[in-house]
């Protein structure tokens, strides 16, 4: 297991060594009265111990059994809690190209993996995404509703007491101005209230299948049949697209990397695993950053976050240069590509995840 295993542990793992070089057999294979052992074997192949690791099977030599290394073996097993994390994010955020080529190059111990880190942030972004909106960006949101509609049919009433004063004058051009702009008034207010009737509650899904409806595709297709599915139940449809999401978040790296080769094609210097890791490390970023920013949305600092969006290309740009050591033009180019190319991708991936979950 990489990494350290904290102050007290260090402490007492160096009187352990102390004591087994004065005792080795001593107390070997069982738990002192601080939980820890002293062996002069592997405890999980019986190799002979030449140092703190074995050298046939890899297992630490020390085996420690109390609650505060259960604990930590939890922070690194679920957050990849470790020194080598610290090292790796902000490598990732600001130096991106070099993260990547020195992965790549071999220098690996210092730093996460990239599909380590694309998972632990895949996991903590949709714990936020849940967090600022979740189910609840769905729900209907129904209040104030019977106002609205109140206003409404107050507006209507209004409408037809001016209709009937228009008929009523319409041999005084003066009247007939004022009238005419009054009414243009209130009918641009009622385009706004029924927008926002028609936007919320089953009203919402009624006017979405009323669109399907009058705007049919062609039949016998699988478009159509999807497109009839989703129509029917339009939350499920979004609650089905933000699970599988998750779910399935790793088929990003696949469909994306071809579009990354298509920025070096034929290459003879980088290779495909080159633009696996380079793909990996950028999508684990990007979707760091829209979490950052969804918790600044959820915060109210809007603009932060919003800022903060427009640093996903430069980000790119770096990468691109740092990692395949490109010129400055041959870096702009190239970022101006994946962009689009990455729009392609989520399209792609948002139509894989739909047709999984069996639309």
């Amino acid at each position: 297991m990489a990494g350290d295993i904290g102050e007290g542990m260090a402490e007492i793992a160096t009187g352990a060594l102390a004591a087994r070089a004065v005792e080795p057999e001593r107390g070997e294979m069982s738990p002192g009265a601080t939980g820890h052992t002293q062996e002069s074997a592997c405890l999980n192949c019986g190799t002979p111990l030449a140092g703190p690791h074995c050298h046939n099977c890899g297992q630490r030599a020390h085996v420690h059994r109390t609650l505060r290394a259960f604990f930590h073996d939890l922070l690194h097993g679920v957050l990849h809690f470790e020194g080598k994390t610290w090292r790796t994010l902000p490598l990732l955020v600001w130096q991106p190209g070099k993260l990547t080529r020195e992965y790549i190059d071999g220098r690996r111990a210092s730093y996460v993996s990239p599909i380590a880190l694309f998972l632990f942030v895949v996991f903590l972004s949709f714990a936020v995404f849940s967090l600022v909106g979740g189910s609840q960006a769905f729900a209907p949101d129904i209040s104030g509703l019977d106002q609205v509609r109140s206003a409404y049919a107050t507006n209507e009433k209004q409408l037809a007491e001016l209709r009937e004063d228009r008929e009523r004058n319409l041999d005084d051009p003066a009247d007939l101005a004022e009238i005419d702009e009054r009414i243009a008034e209130l009918e641009d207010d009622q385009r706004g209230l029924r927008m926002v009737i028609g936007g919320v509650g089953t009203e919402f899904e009624t006017n979405f299948r009323e669109g399907f409806e009058q705007n049919p595709l062609p039949e016998g297709n699988a478009i159509t049949a999807a497109w009839e599915k989703a129509a029917a139940n339009p939350q499920l449809t979004i609650y089905k697209l933000q699970t599988n999401a998750y779910k399935f978040s790793w088929m990003l790296i696949p469909l994306s990397v071809p579009f990354v080769w298509l920025l070096f094609p034929f290459s003879r210097r980088f290779k495909g695993y080159d633009h696996t890791v380079f793909t990996t490390y950028s999508i684990a970023f990007m979707v760091a950053l829209a979490a950052v920013s969804s918790l600044l949305f959820y915060f109210g600092m809007p603009g932060i976050g919003g800022l903060l969006l427009f640093y996903a290309p430069y980000h790119m740009y770096r990468q691109i240069r740092g990692a395949y050591g490109t010129s400055r033009f041959g870096a702009l180019w190239r970022m101006l590509a994946l962009s689009l190319f990455a729009w392609i991708a989520i399209t792609f991936f948002f139509m894989a995840i739909g047709w999984m979950a069996g639309y």
